[in-house]
């Protein structure tokens, strides 16, 4: 079972993202806009870059989902010659364009995030600031733009609620306009939009989901650790109990208090598979976290329900789990 801690270790520049193409967090872009997974993974950010390179780190995160939403949907579009079925962006924009005044074949995008979740995620954390600070959603839209359009679009926030104005809003570019322009902001998340690697990468995924589509794969699980929570595939009882007992001897996860056990595609039977998630349940809580559930079967249903040790909650998918978890452990830190 392989172990991969969020975020990964970048060196501020688009080269050494390395995102792996079958994390959550790239299949899951929703997940990105809960607010108490926002801060968590700011803070985590900001602990491992520092203030001034955890920015970049969060707009290529953003990037990867945009491109790869707008990948998705122009690829259904064409091949079902309609985007009525295409997956909609995550994050919702509003667009507005508008005629450039640069050089020829310069354009431009006024717009709005009409949600303004990561502003107030931000400000739950720490209140107002002086500077425009929804780096995400600007690289969200930066990828979803590219990946829509095919050429190179970044999107700079311009307004941001948590400094004081009334709407988040932002202006979208092509390169060359920005370029033109020579603004200093525009200028350092240009050097930062790795769209050529980011675009290989999601290939590679979009292939590997072809041939399995519904992304489960036992033979190679992966958990993830991000700061307080933990995601462990079920891939069998050993297996999973070994990367539970992580928590008590991995470093990386010495700071884990929520497990989600993802129980997507298992096949549990009533003897064997009960036992297992007493173990698991029961490890977990002895190093004092607590165990969340996710994408359990109808037929696995029963087994959970006549468990003599109860997960703390059983929800529908990982991302709705996935949240829930970094909720309760932002509860317990504040009475902490």
């Amino acid at each position: 079972m392989k172990v991969t801690t969020t975020p990964p270790e970048f060196a501020g520049t688009s080269a050494d993202l390395g995102f792996d193409p079958n994390a959550i967090l790239l299949e899951r872009p929703g997940l990105l806009l809960e607010p108490a997974f926002l801060n968590a993974l700011r803070e985590e950010l900001e602990k491992d870059l520092g203030h001034d390179v955890a920015p970049l780190a969060l707009f290529q995160i953003g990037l990867l989902h945009g491109l790869r939403d707008a990948m998705q949907w122009v690829a259904e579009a064409f091949s079902t010659g309609t985007s009525h079925d295409a997956e909609s962006p995550a994050l919702t924009m509003r667009l507005s364009p508008r005629a450039a005044s640069g050089a020829a074949g310069t354009f431009e995008i006024h717009g709005c995030w009409p949600g303004k979740r990561e502003s107030m995620a931000r400000q739950a954390r720490t209140g107002p600031c002086e500077e425009p600070s929804c780096f995400m959603s600007a690289g969200y839209t930066s990828g979803w733009l590219s990946g829509t359009l095919d050429t190179e679009i970044l999107a700079l926030e311009v307004t941001c609620c948590t400094a004081g104005n009334d709407v988040c809003g932002f202006v979208a570019r092509n390169a060359e306009a920005w370029r033109g322009l020579g603004d200093p902001r525009a200028t350092r998340l240009l050097d930062a939009m790795p769209l050529s690697a980011f675009r290989n990468t999601i290939r590679a995924d979009l292939a590997r989901q072809d041939v399995d589509p519904d992304g489960f794969d036992p033979n190679a699980p992966i958990v993830q650790i991000w700061g307080p929570v933990m995601v462990i595939p079920y891939a069998g009882a050993e297996e999973t109990m070994r990367a539970a007992e992580m928590i008590g001897s991995d470093p990386g996860a010495r700071d884990v208090t929520v497990v989600v056990l993802d129980l997507t595609g298992a096949m549990l039977d009533d003897a064997f598979g009960a036992l297992a998630l007493e173990r698991i349940i029961e490890t977990v809580e002895a190093y004092g976290a607590e165990t969340i559930f996710a994408g359990l079967s109808p037929l696995s249903a029963p087994i959970v329900d006549d468990l003599e040790h109860q997960p703390l909650f059983v929800e529908k998918d990982v991302e709705q789990a996935i949240a829930t978890a970094f909720q309760i452990s932002e509860s317990r830190r504040n009475l902490a």
